[in-house]
């Protein structure tokens, strides 16, 4: 991202002391992680959460009760019992925390703590999708009765020739690396998937020398981890303390020279923008739970965020497109369908029906009936945003669809859309991904996205590290 001026204009990430599971308590670290709140799929996912450990943190952000009322004071008993307990534990020495997932050859690192709460209006932290206010205030509840944050945010900035200064100068590019071995700083395996950001063309080999956060995640990650665990997904998690006031200081000189972009978190970033406004006084309310992740040097994927229509059988749906849209059956499985939507999408707005066990390709929208349906008080990037074009277009001219739970699910597995919906004998519209420019672009001029466009990833577990905010933590 550009930067934004003298260091106190930018990011500012602070130590704090994080609340762990102690190993001895549970039965595995593995079993007692989970997705972000928002990518569990219920039912069949959070019960499967739910009787992996009888710790599993689910219980914690998706507790189980009649009311939410009743499930936020749930999550607080049960939050307190497990401290009490010793099932959770706070460290011993205020850290950030570097953070490191791998599967394969793809490898992502970054810095996990307490981030100073910026007005939308600094352009500090760019959010690009809006929010359902509902969710906020469930999650600002939740988030009230716990005295806690449960699980971070996933940030992204860039350093790259984006931040001024000269190589070599803390907060600036540097030499960014794109090896992937053990205790490099590179993210291979990740510049040929649709969406995802370009790796570094100029490889380098790591050093301590290196200046910044990327030296300081370099020089941590040779140290033995605090604790590694792997998740039934099959990525690689492991987390290491930076306590040094070198280390610390350094983190801090580079930060802030930069602003991020939210990847994944929308509801939370609100939800502790409104809790802060809330607290007046300075303190740990001041200050949310992130994860800071340098996307020149890993880069993230980009995925989208598919959409279930609970009371639209496939064949209404399709029939309903006639005249509008292009609409021809291809052929499965699900890969190859989805390669016909990557192809389609090279000239146009286009989406992939299923549900009724065969593929629909949407495509060729009727470009006068774009003009009447889509606002032109936006960008041309945004108006020819598929998710744009599906809600503009589709859902609310013609399925004539109420944007609420009742009768949208968004989910961001491409095989649980298409299986919920042929077992509800419902309608799955999939979508390809937007590119990562497009979105930081977007965000940059301040235009919002519709909601749910995007999926960013690689997604750090929720679990591994919490931070309370109760006085005393």
């Amino acid at each position: 991202m550009n930067t934004t001026g003298p260091a106190d204009k930018g990011l500012r990430l602070i130590p704090f002391h994080g609340l762990r599971y102690v190993p001895e308590r549970v039965g595995s670290l593995s079993a007692v992680t989970s997705p972000p709140y928002d990518v569990v799929v219920r039912p069949d996912g959070l019960h499967h959460l739910e009787s992996a450990d009888p710790h599993n943190i689910v219980r914690l952000i998706l507790p189980q009760a009649p009311t939410p009322d009743e499930r936020h004071r749930q999550a607080a008993r049960t939050l307190g019992r497990w401290l009490a307990e010793g099932v959770l534990a706070a460290d011993p020495e205020p850290a950030l925390y570097v953070y490191e997932q791998r599967k394969g050859e793809l490898v992502q690192r970054g810095v996990i703590g307490a981030l100073a709460l910026s007005s939308p209006s600094d352009g500090i932290v760019l959010p690009h999708e809006d929010v359902m206010p509902d969710v906020v205030a469930d999650r600002a509840a939740l988030m009230r009765a716990t005295a806690a944050n449960l699980e971070p945010l996933l940030l992204t900035y860039r350093s790259g020739g984006e931040v001024t200064g000269s190589p070599g100068v803390p907060g600036t590019a540097g030499a960014p690396g794109t090896s992937g071995a053990p205790g490099t700083a590179g993210a291979p395996g990740t510049s040929g998937a649709p969406g995802t950001a370009v790796t570094p063309s100029t490889p380098s080999t790591p050093s301590t020398g290196t200046p910044g956060t990327a030296g300081v995640i370099e020089r941590t990650i040779r140290r033995p981890p605090l604790l590694a665990t792997t998740t039934e997904d099959g990525f690689s998690h492991r987390l290491w303390s930076v306590t040094g006031h070198g280390d610390l200081a350094e983190i801090a000189d580079d930060l802030g020279h930069h602003q991020a972009l939210i990847a994944d978190g929308h509801h939370r970033w609100a939800t502790y923008l409104r809790l802060r406004d809330e607290h007046t006084e300075p303190g740990p309310w001041g200050y949310g739970l992130v994860l800071l992740i340098d996307t020149a040097r890993y880069p993230l994927q980009v995925r989208s965020i598919h959409r279930v229509l609970h009371q639209l059988p496939v064949g209404r749906a399709v029939e309903a497109l006639s005249g509008f849209f292009r609409v021809r059956t291809v052929d499965g499985p699900l890969p190859e369908a989805l390669d016909a939507l990557a192809d389609a999408t090279t000239t146009g707005n286009a989406f992939l029906l299923a549900g009724d066990g065969r593929f629909h390709l949407v495509d060729r929208p009727d470009q006068e009936l774009l003009a009447r349906t889509v606002p032109v008080d936006r960008p041309a990037a945004w108006r020819a945003l598929d998710a744009t074009v599906l809600h503009a277009t589709l859902v609310d001219h013609i399925w004539r669809i109420p944007d609420t739970p009742e009768h949208i699910a968004y989910i961001h597995d491409t095989a649980a859309a298409v299986d919920k919906a042929e077992r509800d004998a419902s309608t799955a519209v999939l979508l390809h991904p937007v590119r990562e420019e497009v979105v930081r672009e977007l965000a940059r001029q301040g235009v919002m996205m519709p909601r749910k466009s995007t999926s960013f990833g690689p997604k750090p577990a929720t679990g591994l590290v919490l931070r309370s905010l109760a006085p005393g933590h």
